[in-house]
C-alpha cells in the first residue's frame, strides 16, 4: 500500500508539506487526558490572543480553499473548525481516544489532522482531482459523489475518503472502536510548515509510543519525495 499526492495536486499547490504516520495496535482502553490537557492548553493560549482566522496556518488554507472556488467561510479546513469549535465552547467532543488526541494536536498547530482505518482502504490513497464519478459515504450514511476537479482522498476502488480536502472525510473509513491499523494524514501550507510539522510529526509520534505502545513509521513528503510506502 502507499500515499500519496498527484503530480496535478503538487503543480498546482508547491507550498504544500503533508506528513504521514502510520501506527499499529490501536485500541479503545487507553486514556488520553493528560495528553488533552497539554494540547488544549496550547490551543487555547493561541487563541487568547488571535482569533483562528489570524492564524497563519489558517489563513493559507483559506487562500487554498478560495483557489478551489470554495467560500472559506462556508467551508473551512478540519482544524479552523476545531479551533472555532473550541473557542466557542472552551471543550471538543470525545468519540474516540485517538481522535480525540488527533483533534487536541491539531488544535494546538492549528493545521487539519485526518485518521483512515487502514482497513477501508483499497490498495492506496491519493490525493487527487475527482472525476465525478467516486463514491462518498457521509457520516449519516448517505452517498455522494464528489464534483468533478474537487480535491479528495481516493483508493483505488474509486472510493472518496474525504471531500474538499481538507475539509470533510467520509464515514466509511473513520476510526471505530474495532481500528487496530491507522493512516495519519496533516497538511499544511503557510511559511513555517515544514518546522511546524516536524513538531506537530514528533509530538503526535511520542504519544501513540506512550499511549499505545506503538511504533509509528513516519514521513514528512515533498514533491520530490511524494509517496509514502507500507
Amino acid at each position: 500500500m502507499h500515499f500519496s499526492h498527484s503530480n496535478e495536486i503538487w503543480r498546482d499547490y508547491p507550498a504544500l508539506v503533508p506528513a504521514v504516520l502510520l501506527a499499529e495496535g490501536i485500541t479503545t482502553n487507553v486514556s488520553v487526558v493528560s495528553y488533552l490537557a497539554k494540547f488544549n492548553a496550547i490551543g487555547e493560549s493561541r487563541l487568547a490572543s488571535h482569533s483562528e482566522g489570524e492564524l497563519p496556518e489558517i489563513q493559507a488554507w483559506r487562500r487554498v480553499f478560495s483557489s478551489m472556488g470554495l467560500k472559506p467561510t462556508q467551508y473551512r479546513c478540519a482544524s479552523e473548525s476545531l479551533l472555532r469549535r473550541f473557542r466557542k465552547e472552551k471543550s471538543l467532543p470525545q468519540l474516540h481516544p485517538l481522535i480525540d488526541l488527533c483533534n487536541s494536536v491539531s488544535l494546538a498547530y492549528a493545521i487539519p489532522i485526518a485518521i483512515f482505518d487502514l482497513a477501508k482502504i483499497s490498495e492506496y490513497l491519493e490525493v487527487q482531482y475527482a472525476t465525478g464519478e467516486e463514491i462518498y459515504l457521509t457520516f449519516s450514511g448517505e452517498v455522494e459523489h464528489p464534483e468533478r476537479g474537487e480535491v479528495i482522498f481516493a483508493d483505488k476502488s474509486g472510493r472518496g475518503h474525504a471531500r474538499r480536502w481538507t475539509n470533510r472525510q467520509s464515514g466509511y473509513s473513520a476510526v471505530c472502536d474495532a481500528t487496530s491499523t491507522v493512516l495519519i494524514v496533516a497538511e499544511a501550507m503557510h511559511s513555517t510548515a515544514q518546522k511546524d510539522m516536524q513538531g506537530l510529526t514528533a509530538a503526535l509520534a511520542d504519544a501513540l509510543k506512550l499511549i499505545w505502545s506503538s511504533s509509528p513509521k513516519t514521513r514528512i513528503l515533498s514533491k520530490s519525495t511524494p509517496r509514502f510506502e507500507f
